[in-house]
């Protein structure tokens, strides 16, 4: 599904963010990416997402080389890669379900594909009471549910969720947790960053330890320090 052979990213100011790692991952996985600030986990999400290209070394998504990628393919790419960030990246001046609904229209989904699948993922991130109020009349974690609403509207093979507890309480990080969890018995294959220890070492899933660039560890049923 996901593989990284060998891929080494520079940026510009000499930084090595990933140094010659191999990773694959696999279709339906729920993985974490844990590590120290600075430890290459954005890098990485970045790389999937072709938002960045690797110095060296090839990146594959469901069997396509991104370095190869025209740039016209690149939109149609990132149609199957949801994202999820710690700051939700709301636009404040539309409902839930405009923001919601955003993400279909920019693919030019029609009117009424958009009517019958923003009910649907609103219900089943527990939003649709909430459908025509304004981001900012709703807390932190109803902000990350509506995040997350957007980000698999479009059915997508690949959620990266980049910290998306990081700025809540442990009650409101567990119920995103949960969706986390539903979203990926569903299929999709979920890859999450985070620094929150009490969740990677409850929920034992695969985790990937990135430490200065390099794969430290990479264990099934892993806790967040070995």
């Amino acid at each position: 599904m996901i593989q990284l052979q060998k891929v080494t990213k520079v940026y510009g100011n000499g930084v090595i963010a990933l140094n010659n790692i191999n990773i694959s991952i696999e279709k339906g996985e729920f993985v974490f990416l844990v590590g120290a600030s600075g430890a290459g986990k954005t890098t990485f999400m970045k790389l999937v997402n072709r938002r960045e290209l690797a110095t060296e070394g090839g990146v594959f998504v469901g069997r396509k080389n991104l370095s190869q990628m025209k740039e016209s393919e690149i939109p149609i790419f990132r149609r199957n890669i949801g994202t999820v960030f710690q700051d939700y990246k709301l636009l404040p001046n539309k409902t839930v379900f405009e923001n919601v609904a955003f993400a279909l229209e920019v693919i030019e989904a029609s009117k009424r594909d958009i009517l019958r699948q923003v009910p649907a993922v609103l219900d089943l991130v527990g939003l649709k009471d909430k459908a025509r109020v304004f981001p900012l009349q709703l807390s932190g974690g109803e902000q990350q549910r509506v995040s997350l609403a957007r980000a698999i509207v479009n059915r997508p093979l690949v959620l990266l969720a980049d910290e998306p507890t990081g700025n809540l309480d442990p009650d409101t990080s567990w119920g995103i947790m949960d969706l986390l969890l539903e979203i990926n018995k569903r299929g999709t294959t979920v890859i999450m960053a985070t620094h929150n220890k009490s969740v990677v070492d409850r929920m034992r899933k695969r985790v990937i330890a990135l430490d200065s660039g390099v794969v430290a560890r990479d264990e099934q049923k892993g806790a967040y320090e070995s």
